[in-house]
Order: C-alpha cells, then structure tokens, then sequence
C-alpha cells in the first residue's frame, strides 16, 4: 500500500484555487465525524482525499470498501462477514469489512454502485451501529466515521429508484466535489514535476511535449496523467521526453487538433474575392487590392492569417497556438509585435 503521505502529494499538488479550498474543507472535516459525500469523476482523487482527511485525526484503522468490485452473492458477505457453514463453501468463520472498521473511517468507494438490498441494510447499520454477519441469529455492532464517493449524480439516481432516499440524505451531511484536472490545468506542470521526481531518473519534458500536455482535456484526470509519465518514462532511456512518446489517446488528440486548426486557418487566409474580416490590425490599402484582385498573396500576408486563425481557434491560447504553427512561443511573440497583431 503506498504511504498515505505520498498519496496526499499525488492529487493535492498545485496551488489553484480549487486545490486550496479542497485542502482547507480537509483539515477542517478531518477533526470532526460527519459523514461527508465525496462527488467527482473518476481519478480526481477521492480515496485519497477521504485518506487525508482520516490522517488529520487518524483514530482507528482506514478500511476501503470498493462498492463497483464486490459482486454476486459473495457481496453481502464481504460486508457483514459470515459464521461457518452459512453457505457451501464458508468452511470458517469471516470478518467482514464493516466489523473491520470499528472505530476508524469505512471509506464506501462508488456507493452508488451498491444494490438497493445492501443499501438497506447499510442504512440501518449507520442508524443503529448493528449488523448481523451471514448466516448468524447474533447482532454485532460496529461504530465507524464514513465517507463516502461517487462519480454518478446521486439526487438522479434516488429520483430514477436507483438510490435510497434516506440514504442518500444519511451520507449526505457534507459534500465536496473535486474538480476535473481540464477544470485547474494550472496545476499540470506541478503535477508533471512531481510524477517526473517519482518515476524518473532526472527526466524532463521538451515545450513541445508540454505544451501538448497542457493542450490535452485528460478525460482521466490525475490518474490518466501519472500514468502518461510512466509510460513515457518506461519507453524513453534519454533524458528528455519528447512529444512523440506521449501516450496515443494524447497523439490523437493532437492529429486531430492538427486537422481542425489547419481547416481553420485555410479558411481565413483563402485568397476569394470576398475577405474576412481580420481579427488584428487592419489589411494595408495594396495588400486589400491585391487579395481583392485574386494576385498572389505576399508570404507576410498568408503567416500573419494563420497566425490570426491559430488564435481564433486556441481561443487566445498562446502556448497551444505556437505549438499548431510549429513555432516556439517566443517566436509567436516577436511575430505577434512585428504584426502589430492583439489577438
């Protein structure tokens, strides 16, 4: 199991707003026992969040209970346990998760996973602090701090008959929801420092392959992005990590954005009888009449365009604009001034 500290580091590295405020509401639910609904996609880092807040008052032990991995009729005995002979095959006596969190944190990972039979009772051990293990008349109790996380809408899911109400409303005391990484992707470069520091051997990314990065939405999150240094850091002996190593979700994305940018920029600068308006400074008088007149387009004229059209569709991202052109950034900002170009 990886250190709870490393595993703080991994998702909570960055200093966005977003990352602030998760910090703050950690510290502050840490000292406390109510139960808190952690809401996010999938990789944004909910066990670890639900981890740091149990490490802030870490009283008893922290068990984990994957609601999407326990399937079939073995389910309801991976919680509550059973007693030998419930069932064929129960030939001893076992714990289940819930008896193994007395006293500490039960971290219900996708809960919404969970099926309607188990909710029920799951609702009545959080009400009551009993259960009964498989198989046996006895009640046992169990007293835990729970938290719990989903990447589904769950007020959704109790309209559609999917979810408890009153549990949705008995794990709903305090929710926090964690933002997507396309959300705070001022905090990849943080991110790609200290996954370089952990899986590298004194690695470093080129700009391309950055901003590549920065470009990418990561449907993944954090996870998707620890797993792309791993995979350029395993294919790569050299120093320097170029985008052409990037994993091949992260290539398509490019050859697409490729495509779609190199559309765009040839309908800015086509050479018609009708011209668009340009976006920057205006056309000089002999460039209008020339264009207008279907001669030839002086090379100055057709860079400035796919400048201009680079732009219109980053939407004003510079970084990711020089990257389509195939330029550096400096180079984007010295022809931005010799273009008198404000995009």
């Amino acid at each position: 199991m990886v250190a709870l500290r490393e595993e703080r580091t991994n998702i909570l590295v960055g200093q966005s707003p977003r990352i602030r405020q998760v910090l703050r509401l950690i510290e502050k639910l840490g000292h406390c026992r109510w139960p808190v609904l952690l809401l996010g996609e999938t990789g944004t880092g909910k066990e670890v969040v639900a981890r740091s807040m149990h490490a802030v008052s870490p009283v008893g032990p922290f068990v984990t209970i994957d609601c999407s991995s326990m399937v079939g009729p073995l389910m309801e005995s991976e919680l509550f346990g059973h007693v030998k002979g419930a069932f064929t095959g129960a030939v001893s006596q076992k714990t289940g998760l819930i008896e193994l969190a007395n006293g500490g944190t039960a971290f219900f990972d996708e809960i919404g996973e969970l099926p309607l039979d188990l909710q029920a009772k799951l609702l009545r051990v959080l009400q009551e602090k009993e259960f009964r293990p498989v198989g046996s008349l006895l009640q046992r109790r169990s007293d835990f701090r729970v938290i719990a996380a989903t990447n589904r809408d769950l007020a959704k899911e109790v309209e559609k008959g999917a979810f408890r109400r009153d549990l949705f409303y008995r794990l709903n005391v305090v929710n926090l929801r964690l933002a997507p990484l396309r959300d705070r992707k001022e905090d990849i470069p943080a991110l790609i420092a200290h996954f370089l520091a952990k899986y590298g051997n004194h690695h470093t990314l080129t700009q391309e392959a950055l901003d590549a990065m920065l470009s990418y939405d990561w449907p993944g999150n954090v996870r998707e992005l620890e797993n792309c240094i791993q995979h350029m850091v395993a294919i790569n002996s050299g120093p320097l990590l170029h985008s052409l190593e990037l994993p091949s979700a992260i290539q398509h994305h490019l050859a697409a954005q490729r495509s779609q940018a190199m559309a765009a920029t040839a309908m800015v600068h086509d050479p018609g009888p009708v011209l668009p308006k340009p976006l920057g400074t205006a056309y000089s008088h002999t460039h209008s009449h020339s264009l207008s007149n279907g001669t030839v387009v002086p090379l100055s004229e057709i860079e400035r365009r796919a400048i201009i059209g680079a732009l219109e569709y980053t939407k004003g991202d510079r970084a990711v604009a020089a990257h389509l052109l195939g330029i550096g950034r400096t180079t984007l900002y010295r022809k931005l001034k010799e273009y008198q170009l404000a995009v």
